[in-house]
């Protein structure tokens, strides 16, 4: 039977999906009554439990309270905020504005402006390199600028187009990196900023997010012609595998615990895959809401962030989902 308790903006299911046995069960909502357009990329901030989302339509950052379930602060003055990222050991949290080209460093407590970093059009994607302390920003027409914490540019690669999703080796120097222009995945190391390699796609394209199983030595592309699930092998760059998937995705995320992938898609769904005799098999397709696209995966929650822009009479809001 399915409850439902309201709290200062917090739908919390009560029971939803214990039946099904699905890997994901859906387990709250927190509502963005104010928040308009497309909703980009999150991040989150472990101690203070606030999530911060990317509001690219509404040109605002929205700060979540995780405890009470509702908008903390929205956070004006951001024009088209793309990408987001932060240390999870520090107190700043980089901004990418796509509108202005350029990174933001927020003060995570304050949440005050501390720093604006120029970097070009189209400031995108955002990762942080918890060994070299440094933010890399994917901008302009092909191009990943590294930037230090206390704002200064210290490192650009050129790439041959606009890169969207990228990862970062924990284990090595290699940062991979989406370039759906080019229909390839450029390769970049990131010690010398320079471009290392380019493997190219085969069976689908519109190449956007990305997720990384290192132990393993697979990478994960998510396609959009055809949706599709590409898998790499990193020690060769050699296109091992594709599976069909869930429509318009713009993120995925690798649980390393489970060994599975979540395929986040503004077709309305997540679909959860999980590696059966070598190959990657879909254990579910997991209902959303339509255009959700992106998200956030917390390991040490068990916890799915999915994002829900404004559609019709259904109010923006971040949806929560248990990983079982």
């Amino acid at each position: 039977m399915r409850h439902a308790l309201f709290a200062a903006g917090l739908v919390l299911l009560i029971g939803a999906g214990r039946q099904s046995g699905d890997p994901l069960s859906r387990a709250g909502e927190i509502r963005m009554a104010d928040v308009q357009g497309r909703i980009d990329h999150l991040t989150i901030d472990p101690e203070g439990r606030r999530l911060f989302v990317a509001a690219l339509g509404n040109d605002t950052v929205e700060v979540l309270d995780l405890h009470s379930g509702s908008v903390l602060q929205s956070l004006r003055g951001f024009h088209e905020p793309q990408g987001i990222g932060q240390p999870l050991d520090g107190n700043l949290v980089g901004v990418a504005n796509g509108g202005s080209g350029d990174l933001v460093l927020l003060g995570r407590a304050s949440l005050r402006v501390l720093k604006t970093v120029a970097l070009g059009s189209d400031a995108d994607n955002v990762r942080f390199d918890a060994a070299a302390r440094r933010f890399y920003v994917g901008y302009g027409s092909g191009a990943i600028a590294a930037v230090t914490e206390d704002g200064r540019r210290a490192g650009n690669v050129q790439l041959p187009d606009h890169p969207e999703s990228f990862q970062l080796e924990s284990g090595g120097s290699r940062l991979f990196v989406n370039v759906p222009g080019a229909r390839a995945i450029v390769v970049v190391d990131r010690q010398t900023m320079q471009v290392q390699g380019r493997w190219p796609l085969t069976g689908a394209a519109a190449n956007y997010p990305m997720a990384l199983d290192e132990a393993a030595h697979r990478l994960f592309v998510g396609c959009r012609r055809p949706a599709a699930v590409l898998e790499f092998d990193t020690t060769t760059g050699t296109q091992v595998g594709v599976v069909p998937t869930v429509g318009d995705t713009d993120d995925m995320f690798y649980d390393a615990a489970r060994q599975r992938l979540y395929v986040i898609g503004g077709e309305g769904f997540v679909d959860v895959f999980a590696r059966r005799g070598g190959a990657l098999e879909r254990l579910a397709r997991v209902p959303t809401a339509a255009g959700a696209r992106t998200g956030l995966f917390v390991p040490a929650e068990d916890r799915l962030y999915v994002a829900a822009p404004r559609r019709g009479n259904a109010t923006a809001s971040v949806l929560i989902y248990s990983v079982r």
